[in-house]
């Protein structure tokens, strides 16, 4: 992997007035949103029906999932979680989740005993991967990132690695995320974004072509690498996430490119204060 490429863009957001604190979930907003909610791969779906095939491709494909990774990316995903975790900067006494944490390697490398890390997937069958490799300061619990199990105000840091994509209601889970962290609290999300102009036509042609066959033969699943290929194309790009997550309430967002573009880490805090401070970006559509 290349070194880390700090971008210099900013999201197109127009300001809209501040509501008051805790505020309720907003409604989709941008036109790629849309599409992904109502969409598995290049079929058109309600959300209820996208929601149990995505839990389906995670059963099919739990106990090679972490292979597959390592083949689609060239081991580059340890690399970029790597990353997240050094951002992340676990500390002692911190509550951390790790949200989609499936297999639990991102939670493993910020396990600690003076810490409480814990994973929050939908999927059983993923995290009894991960309980079978024995993690030690791991916890695991069952969870959406829409309906979190967790009080207001309790967590330090959230981190969600490759999953937000996988969310059905993604503004939901984001208003979700901000009611479960603490007042200074971090997210921070891995996730395939937009490479570079000069990147993209190998991209696409690795994209299309190589990994649908490479997850029939390796999973047995291509139906779920072509989801996979699907989803990340109707994926808003890096500007476009940074302004839904400014729109759910997050300040001090920002994002760092990885590889080209070809992921991204975006953080955001929340805030200290009651009411949210000066503007809130509004996604253009």
């Amino acid at each position: 992997m290349g070194r880390q490429d700090r971008t210099v863009a900013e999201a197109a957001c127009s300001p809209t007035p501040a509501p008051a604190w805790p505020r309720p979930a907003a409604p989709a907003a941008g036109k790629e949103l849309t599409e992904l909610s109502r969409t598995f791969g290049k079929a058109s779906v309600e959300a209820e029906e996208r929601e149990q095939r995505i839990r389906r491709v995670f059963e099919a494909v739990a106990r090679r999932y972490d292979l597959m990774n390592d083949v689609l990316s060239f081991g580059i995903h340890r690399l970029w979680k790597r990353s997240l975790v050094g951002l992340a900067a676990p500390r002692a006494g911190q509550r951390i989740v790790d949200l989609a944490g499936g297999t639990g390697d991102v939670a493993a490398l910020m396990a600690g005993p003076d810490r409480q890390v814990i994973v929050v997937d939908p999927s059983e069958p993923m995290m009894q991967v991960g309980r079978g490799r024995a993690y030690r300061h791991v916890d695991w619990q069952v969870g959406t990132a829409e309906h979190l199990p967790f009080e207001a105000a309790s967590i330090d840091t959230l981190t969600i690695s490759f999953g937000i994509r996988n969310v059905t209601h993604i503004d939901a889970a984001l208003a979700e995320i901000l009611r479960v962290l603490k007042p200074g609290g971090r997210l921070l999300c891995l996730e395939f974004s937009t490479p570079a102009a000069w990147l993209r036509p190998a991209y696409n042609l690795f994209s299309f072509k190589v990994i649908p066959r490479l997850g029939g033969w390796i999973a047995r699943s291509p139906e779920a690498y072509t989801y996979l290929v699907d989803s990340i194309r109707r994926f808003p790009d890096q500007a476009g996430f940074k302004c839904l997550i400014e729109q759910a309430g997050f300040v001090d967002v920002h994002f760092r490119n990885l590889s080209g573009g070809i992921a991204a880490i975006h953080l955001g805090t929340r805030p200290f204060s009651a009411e949210r401070q000066g503007d809130v970006a509004a996604c253009s559509s």
